[in-house]
């Protein structure tokens, strides 16, 4: 992982290291920190792709106003990296275009 150790102003202060993994990679970072942040300190700068023209997307306002660092996690969609927690054993893929939600079809047992 790729991070500022120190700061002339800011003070930095971690949660403990977790794993989680990204489009099926194991990787590292800091419990409670931004997934988009863990992301780009391992070297990812791709989040998404726009639906229409497959353009890829990054990390951008990182206050959660726009929808460039949408990624899903844990097979759920249109979450907002820059602002969601990371958590131990997160599972974190790059989402293309709008995201849908992956549906589960039980056959009913007679």
């Amino acid at each position: 992982m790729k991070l500022i150790k120190q700061h002339p102003i800011l003070q930095f202060s971690h949660g403990r290291r977790v794993k989680f993994t990204f489009d099926g990679r194991e990787m590292e970072g800091f419990e409670g920190e931004p997934i988009a942040a863990a992301l780009h300190a391992n070297g990812v700068r791709i989040l998404s792709y726009t639906e229409k023209h497959k353009r890829p997307r990054g990390f951008f306002c990182a206050i959660g106003k726009c929808s460039s660092c949408f990624v899903i996690v844990n097979g759920i969609p249109n979450i907002r990296s820059c602002i969601t927690p990371l958590k131990e054993g997160m599972i974190v893929e790059t989402q293309h275009g709008r995201g849908a939600f992956r549906q589960e079809v039980q056959e009913d047992e007679d």
